[in-house]
């Protein structure tokens, strides 16, 4: 296989890996009022990169401030022996790399969370079969190995797999697989718990005591309640998945996924909590992926992605009171795709940046940083 056809075919297998795994029917959309445009919508203003080595790409990206951004990935994609993750800081003038002091290497980066500026977490993949947790600040990070972790064999089981991280002050929380089961990761320091869900799934994202992921055919919302982990009650999705949640307190949140019919079916999913129960929000009509999504605290909700009808151009979805507006960034001659896997609130510049990669049209990668704002805003980056 070429090297072109290999990033083909990994590019259809990280599609796939976003969705879940069977077709299945077609689901009636539920009745809602047509939304209304929002009073002010944020336009994009620059596209930027945190020059990445070759192939390299974006996951994650957390704004402690408008000069105290984090971003998360990995860079040399398709070379097995380069391929490392890799985290970046924003000073508020430049982008700059942040040493991780470990030899074993650190493979795809995928989720950030700080319990205070001098105290970020990381979470991904490591070289020797166990999932990464990192911990550190703009000095360096250094690997942290809670002894719960376990690696995977060829015959019996696989290995854990952590997909996101939450942190405040004396407790961390990270959420992913073991056994084909939701795992929850509590800890810090030397003690460290693990959790499995009795849910079959996996849980991709956490946050404020909520968690969520899918079981294969629908999506799925752990929260944390008398001192365990459990499943909430959720509108019937057929096919349904979430890959990330923003919340502002234990009565608001939003969670954003998809809905999966078929192979290039997909429709985007958001879900909405108001304290009692999750409901399905509606949103413009498109075939858009969503991956990430933040908040400003105030009830504005940002959702980027991917929308393979227009794919060179940046996607990215507002929300405020339920009404619910598509933006779109601007478009570049010599871009393919973009794929935006996560967003960030600057609250210091009422801008978002959301991050991710561009692919050109030769099939290179390059990590990108796409920047909304308001029209009148100078967002730059």
């Amino acid at each position: 296989m070429t090297r072109r056809s290999q990033r083909r075919a990994l590019s259809l297998f990280l599609a796939a890996f976003l969705s879940t795994s069977a077709a299945l029917p077609q689901v009636a959309p539920a009745a809602h009022a047509d939304p209304r445009r929002p009073p002010t919508i944020e336009a994009w203003q620059q596209s930027t990169s945190v020059r990445l080595q070759a192939d390299g790409s974006l996951s994650d990206v957390l704004a402690i401030s408008s000069a105290d951004v984090w971003a998360v990935g990995q860079q040399e994609i398709w070379d097995v022996w380069k391929n490392r993750g890799t985290i970046r800081h924003w000073n508020g003038a430049r982008w700059s790399e942040v040493a991780i002091r470990d030899a074993t290497a650190a493979g795809n980066l995928r989720s950030l969370a700080a319990a205070a500026p001098s105290e970020v977490w990381a979470v991904g993949d490591g070289h020797d079969g166990l999932p990464y947790i990192a911990h550190g600040d703009v000095t360096g990070f250094d690997r942290v190995r809670p002894q719960v972790l376990r690696t995977g064999d060829q015959v019996l089981r696989a290995g854990d797999w952590l997909g996101g991280v939450d942190a405040k002050p004396g407790k961390v929380v990270a959420v992913g697989s073991r056994d084909k089961q939701g795992l929850i990761l509590t800890g810090q320091g030397n003690t460290w718990n693990v959790q499995q869900i009795k849910e079959k799934g996996a849980l991709y994202a956490v946050a404020g005591g909520f968690a969520v992921g899918d079981t294969g055919t629908e999506p799925l919302v752990v929260h944390y309640s008398g001192g365990t982990w459990k499943s909430m009650p959720l509108p019937s999705i057929p096919g349904g998945y979430l890959r990330d949640i923003q919340a502002d307190s234990a009565k608001r949140a939003v969670a954003v996924g998809g809905v999966y019919r078929g192979p290039g079916d997909i429709s985007p999913l958001m879900l909405t909590w108001n304290g009692k129960r999750w409901k399905e929000q509606r949103l413009p009509d498109s075939d858009a992926r969503l991956y990430g999504v933040t908040g400003d605290g105030k009830g504005r909700f940002w959702m980027a992605g991917y929308d393979p009808e227009r794919a060179a151009e940046p996607f990215m979805v507002r929300c405020e009171k339920g009404d619910c507006e598509i933006i779109r960034g601007g478009g570049k001659s010599n871009r393919s795709s973009v794929r935006l896997q996560a967003v960030a609130y600057l609250a210091g510049k009422s801008a978002v940046w959301a991050v991710g990669h561009a692919v050109d049209t030769a099939d290179r990668y390059t990590d990108v940083v796409e920047s909304f704002a308001p029209r009148t805003t100078e967002a730059k980056s």
